[in-house]
C-alpha cells in the first residue's frame, strides 16, 4: 500500500509538473528577463515610444536562407539575433507588429517575393548557391521598406534599422528636405580615374530616411513646402535664395548648415584640370544671416589642435606624421546632454573652422555642440594649400590655445537679415531653430566610412561616427527623438577575454623564441664566414672539421628551438582545452549537481520538520 501510495504521489507530480508549465507558459509567455551584460535584448525607450505609438498594424518578413547557410555558423547566430529581436519588438507592439520568418529555397515562390522585393542574393557557391539576409517591411496600404542584406557588422545599428523601418511604414509621409550642396555629395566624377564616383554614403543615408529634394545652388527661391534644410558648403548662392532662406528659417522652417574654411573635398570648377582645383577657391560661408545672427566665421582661418591632431602617412613608406589641421574628436569634446551628440564617440574632422559666438544677437541661444581641445590655434586656411609637411603647422602655433567651437546648436529669436525688404509678406522677426557646422570635409566618405566586401556584396563599414552626427541632427532638427535614442547599441560578439590573454601570452613566448632563433642563426653564419675567410685553400667546397662541427651545432640548435617552438603552440592548445573542460564540467556537471544538492537539502529540512510535527 505504501508503494502505491509513492507511485501515485509520482504520478500526481509530473502531471502537474506539466501543467504548471503549460500554465506558465500561457500566462507568462510576455515576461522577459534580459541577464545580458549589454542588456542587448531589452529595447530602447525610443523603440518602445515607437512601437507603442502605432495606430496601424506593420509586418515585418525576415527573409533568411536556413538550409544554404547550413555551413555558416556566424551568419546562422546573427539570423537568430535578428528574429529575437523582431521577437521582443512585436511583444512590445500591443498587436500592432507582425512578424515572420520565411526560408526563400531555391525555386519557390517566396525566392521569387525576396527577388521582387529587392533583397540581395549573396552567390556562396559556383553551383548556384545563394543566401538571403533581409527584411522587408509593409503596411495596411502600399508602403514598403525594405533591408536588402542585415550585415553583422551593422549589429550595433540593427535595432535602429529595424525601427527606422517601422516608423517610416507607421508614418508613410516621410518629411521633406531641401539639400544644397557645392560639393559632389551626389557622385561625380572622379579626376583620377575619369569614371563616374558613387553618391557619399551621408548622402544615401539621407535618402533613405527622408523626401530629399536637391535644389541647385543657382535657384532663385526654395522648394515650398520643406520641412528642413541642408546647407553642405553653400558658395556662390544666387542672393534671391539667401534671402529665401532667412524667410524659411524665420517662418519656421529648420536649417542644417555645413561650412568651411577649406573644404578638401572640392573639386573646383574645372576638376579634370589640376592647376585649376589647386587653385580652387575652397571656402564657404553665410555672411549675410552671420551677421544678423552675431555669429563670426572667419573664412581666412583653419582651426590646428595639437591635441587631436590624427597621424596621416604622407607618401608609401614614411612614417605617419600628426596633421594639425585633421582631427579626431572625442567624447570629450561633444555634449553629452544634446541629442545630437550624446551617443556620439568619435568625429573626424578635416581643416575644419570656428565659431566666434561672442557677440551673439540679442534673443538667441547658442550651444556648442562640438569644441577642440584646449590647445587649439588658428592658422591661415592658405597654409594648407602650400604644407607640404603638416608637422611644419606646429611651429606656427602661439604658446595660448584656446577651445574653439566647431558646431553649434542655435536657437530663440533672430532678426532678418533684410530688414529694410518692403514686401508686405515679409518676416521681419521670429523663431530659429539651427545646427551650424564649421566643416564639410567631415560628410566626405574618407573621414568616417569604408567600403568593404563581404560574400561579394559592398558594405559601408564606419570607423567614425560623422554619419551618425550628420543624420542626428536632421532628425533631431525635425523633432523625431526616439531614432536618436537607439543609435548604436553594443553587439552580440562577445570575444573570450581569458581565452585571448592566453593567446596573447603564447604568442608574446613565441615571438621570443623566434627571435633567439633567428639571433642564434645570424650568430652561426657569422662563425661559418669568420671560419670560411680563415681558410688560404682555393678549395671552398670541402668543409673544415671546425665547419662541419658548427653547421652541427646549428642544426641541433635549430631542431630544439623548433621543438621550444611546438611545445609553446602544445601548451596554448593545452590551456585552451582545459579551460574549456573547466566550463563543459561546471555548466554539466556541477551546476546540475549543486541544483540537486540543493533540492535534497530542501527536501530534507522539509520532512525532518514533518517528522518533528508528528511526534509532537
Amino acid at each position: 500500500m505504501k508503494n502505491l501510495y509513492s507511485t501515485g504521489a509520482l504520478v500526481l507530480l509530473a502531471v502537474l509538473f506539466v501543467v504548471l508549465t503549460v500554465l506558465a507558459g500561457l500566462l507568462f509567455k510576455n515576461l522577459r528577463v534580459d541577464l545580458t551584460e549589454n542588456r542587448l535584448y531589452t529595447l530602447s525607450d525610443g523603440t518602445v515610444n515607437i512601437l507603442e505609438s502605432l495606430a496601424e498594424p506593420v509586418t515585418l518578413r525576415l527573409y533568411f536562407s536556413d538550409g544554404a547557410s547550413e555551413d555558416l555558423p556566424q551568419i546562422r547566430r546573427y539570423a537568430d539575433r535578428v528574429w529575437e529581436l523582431m521577437q521582443e519588438m512585436e511583444s512590445r507592439a500591443d498587436g500592432q507588429l507582425e512578424i515572420a520568418r520565411i526560408d526563400p529555397v531555391p525555386f519557390s515562390e517566396q525566392e521569387d517575393d525576396a527577388a521582387r522585393y529587392g533583397l540581395e542574393a549573396v552567390p556562396l557557391s559556383q553551383a548556384g548557391d545563394v543566401l538571403y539576409l533581409g527584411v522587408v517591411g509593409t503596411n495596411r496600404i502600399d508602403g514598403l521598406e525594405v533591408l536588402p542584406f542585415a550585415s553583422p557588422q551593422r549589429e550595433r545599428f540593427l535595432e535602429y534599422d529595424l525601427a527606422r523601418m517601422i516608423t517610416a511604414l507607421a508614418t508613410p509621409d516621410r518629411a521633406k528636405v531641401g539639400l544644397i550642396s557645392g560639393l559632389p555629395i551626389t557622385g561625380g566624377m572622379d579626376p583620377q580615374t575619369g569614371q563616374r564616383s558613387p553618391a557619399w554614403a551621408i548622402h544615401d543615408q539621407w535618402t533613405q530616411l527622408f523626401d530629399v529634394q536637391t535644389v541647385q545652388p543657382t535657384a532663385a527661391s526654395l522648394p515650398d513646402d520643406l520641412d528642413a534644410l541642408v546647407l553642405v558648403h553653400p558658395k556662390q548662392l544666387s542672393e534671391g535664395l539667401v534671402r529665401d532662406i532667412d524667410q524659411f528659417v524665420l517662418g519656421g522652417g529648420r536649417l542644417l548648415a555645413f561650412v568651411d574654411p577649406y573644404a578638401e573635398a572640392d573639386p573646383g570648377d574645372n576638376p579634370m584640370d589640376p592647376a585649376a582645383r589647386f587653385m580652387a577657391e575652397r571656402d564657404s560661408s553665410l555672411p549675410q544671416l552671420f551677421e544678423a545672427w552675431g555669429i563670426g566665421f572667419d573664412v581666412e582661418q583653419f582651426v590646428a589642435d595639437p591635441g587631436r591632431a590624427l597621424q596621416v602617412t604622407l607618401q608609401p613608406g614614411q612614417p605617419p606624421v600628426r596633421h594639425p589641421a585633421i582631427l579626431g574628436l572625442t567624447r570629450a569634446d561633444m555634449d553629452v546632454d544634446d541629442l545630437v551628440t550624446a551617443q556620439l564617440e568619435t568625429v573626424n574632422v578635416a581643416s575644419a573652422g570656428a565659431f566666434d559666438l561672442a557677440g551673439l544677437a540679442d534673443g538667441l541661444e547658442a550651444i556648442p555642440l562640438i569644441q577642440s581641445s584646449d590647445a587649439a590655434g588658428l592658422l591661415p586656411a592658405e597654409r594648407l594649400r602650400m604644407a607640404a609637411d603638416p608637422s611644419t603647422l606646429l611651429d606656427e602655433l602661439g604658446d595660448e590655445g584656446l577651445t574653439r567651437t566647431l558646431a553649434v546648436r542655435l536657437s530663440g529669436t533672430a532678426t532678418t537679415a533684410w530688414p529694410e525688404s518692403e514686401r508686405e509678406d515679409w518676416i521681419g522677426e521670429g523663431p530659429i531653430n539651427a545646427v551650424l557646422v564649421a566643416d564639410t570635409d567631415l560628410l566626405a566618405d574618407a573621414l568616417w566610412v569604408q567600403r568593404q566586401r563581404f560574400l561579394g556584396q559592398v558594405l559601408l563599414e564606419p570607423f567614425a561616427d560623422n554619419g551618425a552626427l550628420a543624420v542626428n541632427a536632421v532628425e533631431n532638427l525635425l523633432g523625431d527623438a526616439n531614432l536618436i535614442s537607439i543609435r548604436g547599441r553594443a553587439t552580440s560578439d562577445r570575444p573570450f577575454g581569458l581565452v585571448d590573454d592566453l593567446r596573447r601570452e603564447a604568442e608574446a613566448r613565441l615571438r621570443s623564441t623566434e627571435q633567439q632563433l633567428e639571433a642564434e642563426l645570424r650568430e652561426t653564419e657569422a662563425q661559418l664566414t669568420e671560419l670560411q675567410q680563415a681558410r688560404g685553400d682555393a678549395d671552398l667546397s670541402i668543409l673544415t672539421p671546425e665547419q662541419e662541427a658548427a653547421i652541427d651545432r646549428f642544426m641541433d640548435q635549430r631542431l630544439e628551438i623548433r621543438r621550444e617552438l611546438r611545445q609553446v603552440r602544445r601548451e596554448l592548445d593545452r590551456d585552451i582545452e582545459a579551460l574549456g573542460t573547466r566550463i563543459k564540467v561546471i555548466n554539466i556537471v556541477l551546476m546540475p549537481l549543486l541544483v540537486t544538492l540543493v533540492a535534497l537539502v530542501v527536501a530534507w529540512r522539509r520532512r525532518r520538520a514533518q517528522h518533528e510535527g508528528g511526534r509532537r
